[in-house]
């Protein structure tokens, strides 16, 4: 009684109480009270205390449903009747509401019986003690109802801590009582005022997709009456849910799929294409017309494939599903889009005619198809194309609404693109170029309507890579109109884009030449009205380099000259530091087709304003290098990183590095303790590593030895991923070898020293990550130098403290590294390190083994489960019988109340299985439910994971 006290106090405390603070602690208290044991006798008083208001009956509802649920198995098996029976009391007597609180204990009863079987059920189970409760007290229908309703909605809620064999086990009990729940609910349908309820019950038990075969739902009363309420003058949402449920149904292959299901979709479709009329029906209320277009859109998705073979009746769907489009409310109308997208890909894609014997009857099918659905997507064109020009008020257009537009744009223009697949992109090019023809003539300087010409242009840049590149016709009529448009901000941005986007066309049009420079002045113009417009003239600058670079070969004084005003800010170019970097990049592809000695020039003219202000903050001196802002710096150090990653002329590089080297040195030796400065240096340096190749074999010896010396004073996660970069492309070389030894032998080193708990790998996750990414690079390229080495040991043990660590990459990349070494035995020529790996492993076993399994099992979240899985795995595919016993010493280290004998056995025939060599992907299932079984609520993972104790090398064995 004292603790019911407390808890409506606290209830009253955080509902009603003044001060912050106290709601603070008084929501504190009731969450930890919902975890205690005595929460289940308090929540089940108070629920059936006459004097108990509604704050207090919610928070009562839902801390029963919640213990329910998730601490099901804190009760002793005797307290179920009792539990039962005072649940089914309560439904009884919240029937009539309130709504909220007969939700909760309807919820707690569902699951209930998704923990306990028939048999401890009784009574036949849940359904047809249910169908006996009704009979015996039919004044409580509508709280049983909703029972009814939640109860298979509980079969995909994975917040109940059920063990997954209870949970399938629970769904075949549902299935096989669907008959009974169907009976009772048509039974129910007598009484008017509970049709609705019915209904939703119906679309409820609709989901679990049993397999009713359509000639028996065909004429059931239940369905009947569904379709008879869409007819009706109100609308009934129950109705429509029920039939978008039947639809899906008839689609889903645990019902039968299609074929079976006939008899249903034949009644279904008349009755719905009945509904086409009202789309159109103004005195329609808003929401009534998106019900309608949902079972239209439904239809679609789900008759897809019998749609595609455009027959009659399918094509009158096709075309309600048009007019569904053609509505002006977005919402509605992009409720098709998905239909489109699946239409195309069948009508496109070469499985859908794998019934046809031969080649030439798949390909007149196909272009059968195609012509049959020609006009609706030229129709869907013209529909949606409207759609993405801009608001007449955007400038008012708040930031959500503004992003809500630019997402409208983007989904039209998939559709364009799946008209394009449909129709080819020349022909979708002249639909669209008509609409941008009306608009140019009305466009004749900037303040004229730009917003029409602007959308046609996105909708013809959106088909861009499905329009020919040889297309004569309308191509070059759209680069003329579009060289004379206006320079509105807006509009000039999507010209420039679109410019860019038709690179290659430029390249392969046998005007494109002449063309050139005009396009090269409106991204000079593009560049110099606005941020934005710059931004897009800089990638179409890129794209243009790109594709054009032999046409622009000869003429790169003039690329220079943008060049130089974009990267020295002169003039009026208003490019941002970041998109600088598209110009960099475009130069140096260009400079690319040049022969080597031309190349060697343009590069070091390329270089030449990057490296200028590096230069001149070294020679200012180490304390006005030391305090300059990184960005002053790392802005100059990207932009030469581009040139060495573009320009692929790989001896003018490493030649470039020779002579810059001293300049990066001295901002390796003064700026070493800045991240974003060492950064930036190290992945310049990674990208002249890249493309120099073995031609940097002069500097690399110099740039090994910097930043061995610099990872040790500074800790830089980046001097790992240069040295993963300089293991990839020298590792295999003899004559590297005694450098790169040393050097992964200091870092490795080292970095076993920094990372000696969790807490460190925890605190420095980005050096773990860059540390193990580089140990599998050496297992790859340059296993001959550090599986011998004296410092592999010491990083498996290094990597068994950091597994759990909660850093996705982090973790990743050590689970990726002793998954390389177990399956080293699949690569022939690392065979021979197998004795030195199993003299490293085989005594460790044990302990990888248990971290492993306590990381599948909660110590690690369940997003990394697959990566686990496959190191686990690997373990018992490399070590065999072996691998298993050291399976059964960490599961046995679990008590049977967490995990039963019979989910252990499973798991370890898994393993077994796995080193006999059967397929991983077989075995995963026994493996995911021991994952499971040991995550099903809190108390159970607290009492697998001390039982493991993950972040333990090695535990005495329990006596």
């Amino acid at each position: 009684m004292e603790l019911q006290n407390t808890v409506k106090d606290a209830l009253n405390a955080l509902y009603h109480h003044p001060d912050d603070g106290v709601r603070l602690q008084a929501d504190r208290w009731l969450q930890d009270f919902q975890r205690t044991l005595d929460a289940w006798q308090v929540a089940d008083n108070l629920l059936h205390d006459a004097t108990s208001n509604l704050e207090t009956l919610i928070f009562c509802s839902q801390t029963l449903r919640s213990k329910v649920q998730q601490d099901f198995e804190e009760l002793q098996s005797e307290a179920f009747c009792p539990l039962r029976d005072s649940l089914n009391n309560l439904l009884r007597k919240f029937h009539k509401g309130p709504p909220k609180v007969r939700t909760q204990i309807s919820i707690a009863v569902a699951a209930l019986a998704v923990h306990v079987s028939t048999e401890d059920w009784g009574d036949g189970g849940i359904v047809k003690w249910l169908r006996e409760e009704m009979n015996l007290h039919p004044e409580f229908i509508p709280g049983f109802l909703e029972l009814l309703t939640v109860l298979p909605e509980e079969v995909f809620n994975y917040k109940i801590a059920a063990r997954p064999e209870r949970r399938r086990q629970f769904e075949k009990e549902l299935t096989s009582q669907m008959e009974i729940a169907l009976n009772i609910l048509t039974a129910c349908l007598n009484i008017n005022e509970l049709k609705e309820q019915v209904l939703e019950a119906f679309a409820s038990w609709l989901r679990l997709k049993h397999g009713i075969p359509g000639s028996v739902l065909a004429s059931h009363p239940l369905v009947l009456t569904a379709l008879s309420s869409l007819n009706s003058e109100l609308l009934s949402e129950a109705a429509v849910n029920v039939i978008s449920e039947l639809i899906h149904y008839t689609a889903a292959g645990s019902s039968g799929g299609v074929s079976v299901q006939m008899p249903l979709i034949q009644v279904l479709v008349p009755q719905v294409m009945n509904l086409k009329g009202q789309l159109r029906d103004s005195s329609k209320d808003e929401e009534d017309v998106k019900a309608i277009a949902r079972l239209f859109s439904d239809m679609g998705d789900s008759y897809v494939e019998l749609i595609a073979t455009g027959s009659h009746e399918s094509m009158l769907i096709v075309h309600a599903l048009l007019e569904v489009a053609s509505h002006p409310e977005y919402y509605i109308a992009s409720m098709t889009f998905n239909f489109w997208q699946s239409l195309q890909v069948n009508l496109t894609r070469r499985e859908s005619y794998i019934s046809f014997v031969n080649e030439s009857s798949i390909e007149a099918e196909r272009n059968r198809r195609l012509q049959v659905f020609r006009p609706a997507y030229e129709s869907l064109v013209s529909l949606v194309s409207f759609r993405i020009q801009y608001p007449q008020d955007y400038r008012d257009l708040s930031y959500e609404d503004l992003k809500e537009f630019k997402q409208t744009r983007y989904a039209v223009a998939d559709v364009l693109i799946d008209a394009a697949s449909v129709l080819g992109g020349d022909a979708t090019l002249r639909i669209l170029y008509m609409k941008l023809d009306e608009a140019a003539a009305c466009c004749h300087n900037e303040q004229s309507e730009w917003r029409p010409a602007e959308a046609a242009l996105f909708g013809i840049r959106a088909i861009s890579t499905y329009v020919s590149t040889v297309e004569a016709e309308v191509m070059p009529k759209v680069m003329d109109r579009l060289l004379k448009l206006p320079q509105h901000p807006q509009l000039l941005q999507t010209v420039c884009l679109t410019i860019g986007a038709y690179s290659k066309w430029l390249d392969a049009a046998s005007g494109g030449l002449s063309i050139l420079p005009s396009v090269l002045h409106i991204l000079m113009s593009g560049m110099g009205i606005s941020e934005d417009s710059a931004a897009a003239a800089a990638v179409a600058f890129r794209q243009i380099c790109d594709d054009c670079r032999l046409k622009l070969s000869g003429c790169l004084d003039g690329l220079f000259h943008i060049y130089h005003r974009a990267v020295n800010g002169e003039g009026s170019f208003k490019v941002s530091a970041d998109d600088s970097l598209h110009l960099v990049e475009a130069l140096s592809k260009v400079i690319t087709e040049l022969p080597p000695d031309q190349a060697k020039r343009a590069l070091e003219a390329l270089c030449l304003p990057v490296v200028t202000p590096l230069q001149e903050a070294v020679r200012q001196g180490p304390d006005t290098l030391n305090s300059k802002p990184a960005r002053d710096l790392t802005v100059h150090i990207d932009r030469f990183g581009y040139i060495v990653r573009y320009v692929n002329h790989a001896e003018a590089v490493a030649d470039a590095i020779q002579r810059l080297w001293p300049l990066f040195k001295a901002i390796f030796d003064i700026r070493a303790w800045d991240m974003p400065t060492m950064e930036s240096l190290c992945r310049a340096c990674k990208y002249a590593v890249r493309t120099s190749g073995r031609y940097m074999k002069f500097t690399i010896g110099a740039m090994l030895e910097e930043i061995q010396g610099l990872y040790q004073q500074h800790h830089q996660p980046c001097f790992l991923y240069l040295s993963s970069e300089v293991i990839k492309i020298f590792g295999s070389d003899p004559s590297c070898a005694n450098y790169l030894k040393s050097l992964i032998e200091a870092l490795f080193v080292h970095t076993t020293h920094l990372l000696t708990s969790i807490q460190e790998f925890t605190a420095r996750p980005d050096i773990a990550d860059d540390c193990f990414l580089l140990a599998s690079r050496c297992i790859r390229y340059c296993p001959q130098l550090f599986i011998p080495s004296a410092v592999f040991p010491s990083l498996v043990d290094c990597s068994l403290i950091g597994i759990t660590v909660q850093h996705r990459e982090a973790s990743k990349s050590i689970l990726t590294f002793l998954s390389d070494i177990f399956d080293l035995a699949n690569s022939a020529e690392r065979k021979q390190y197998l004795p030195i790996r199993n003299s490293v492993i085989i005594p460790r076993g044990s302990s990888i083994t248990r971290i492993l399994i306590a990381s599948l099992t909660g110590a690690l979240p369940s997003s990394r489960l697959e990566l686990v899985t496959y190191t686990l795995l690997s373990l018992s595919r490399a070590y065999g019988p072996q691998s298993v016993e050291w399976a059964k010493e960490s599961v046995s280290l679990i008590p049977l109340t967490a995990v039963t004998e019979v989910e252990r056995s499973r798991f370890l025939k898994a393993l077994s299985d796995a080193a006999s060599g059967s397929n991983f992907n077989a075995l995963s299932v026994p493996i995911e439910d021991l994952s499971d079984v040991c995550r099903r609520n809190r108390t159970v993972t607290e009492i697998v994971q001390q039982s493991l104790r993950p972040l333990e090398l090695s535990i005495a064995p329990v006596s």
